[in-house]
């Protein structure tokens, strides 16, 4: 396809962006180890509909300039890249449709400038995860102090760094195939703490699959090969600043309308999110209008269920233009 793609200078950095279709406005956004990209078959389905589909390259990845410094990957720093994003595009309200950090981002959107936002919708997280007690990074030392965990191996650079950047078409392969429905990432706690992530992950088939090709691959391969994953790994460096940016916000409920999809054999859905995620995320958004689940697929759920995702947020799509 021939994509649109832009460049813009917002809230100090140089923004990537692809943006299609014409009508009521939607952003999609990313999360890690993902690029604009990962949306293509979104874009395609949901401007052939009728709908103006702007999906950036997240701060830190992609085209998109990628700060060293964690402190740039705060709640600030990541809400005022959708603020200015809105500004450039001259929108005063989207749809913001966001999946793994993505979706947090735009929970937090939606809690401090909610006129921004015509409504979430949350795909795979349902709601940032929150212990208001332990700060998330303090509490993933503990548990990577007795076995391997991805969020401890990320925290403190160069390891993870330059590990990931000596072997990027190996890692992505890899962890892709990993959050799939098709592995079980919780394998990787059976390794110690010591491990390499990418030694961790057992090996995948070789492509193509039923819905990653070689061509695609390629292209997150020759991405990351370009921008290093530093940008990427600062989304979890900065966890423990975004905490303590949420703690005003705890029991603050939004009227923005929201929706949720999820898939049933999702990461983070199964491990990361408590018993009840869906309340979670209802605490928050009690305007939660519908919540859809998608069989057969795990975190790479919009390339695994393609079809289905579509679908799903084509009829979320259209109730939200007709409550409008």
């Amino acid at each position: 396809m021939n994509w649109n793609h832009q460049y813009a200078s917002i809230n100090g950095i140089r923004v990537h962006y692809v943006d299609q279709g014409q009508g009521m406005p939607v952003i999609l956004c990313h999360g890690f180890p993902h690029l604009w990209f990962s949306w293509h078959r979104q874009i395609t389905a949901l401007a052939a509909a009728g709908y103006r589909v702007i999906a950036p390259d997240m701060r830190g990845m992609g085209q998109t300039d990628a700060p060293q410094d964690p402190r740039y990957y705060d709640i600030d720093h990541i809400i005022g890249d959708l603020i200015g994003l809105l500004d450039h595009l001259q929108l005063e309200q989207s749809v913001f449709a966001g999946l793994d950090f993505g979706a947090f981002a735009i929970y937090d959107l939606a809690l401090r400038h909610p006129e921004r936002v015509m409504a979430v919708i949350g795909l795979e997280n349902p709601a940032a995860p929150h212990n208001p007690q332990e700060s998330p990074l303090a509490e993933y030392r503990r548990m990577g102090e007795q076995h391997f965990l991805h969020i401890e191996y990320f925290r403190e650079p160069p390891r993870a760094d330059e590990e990931l950047a000596a072997q990027p078409r190996r890692f992505l392969h890899k962890v892709f195939y990993t959050l799939s429905g098709s592995a079980n990432y919780f394998d990787c706690f059976k390794y110690p703490p010591e491990t390499a992530y990418i030694d961790a992950m057992e090996e995948p088939p070789p492509l193509p699959w039923s819905w990653l090709s070689e061509q695609e691959l390629d292209y997150f391969v020759e991405e990351y090969t370009r921008s290093g994953f530093t940008g990427g790994l600062n989304w979890y460096r900065s966890m423990d600043m975004k905490w303590q940016q949420r703690k005003p916000f705890e029991g603050v409920r939004s009227a923005v309308p929201a929706y949720f999809l999820g898939s049933e054999n999702d990461v983070d859905l199964e491990g990361f999110h408590g018993e009840d995620p869906i309340g979670l995320m209802r605490a928050i958004f009690p305007d939660l209008r519908q919540v859809r689940m998608v069989s057969d697929a795990g975190h790479m759920v919009q390339l695994e269920a393609s079809e289905k995702v579509n679908a799903i947020l084509l009829d979320y799509l259209a109730e939200i233009a007709n409550s409008g």
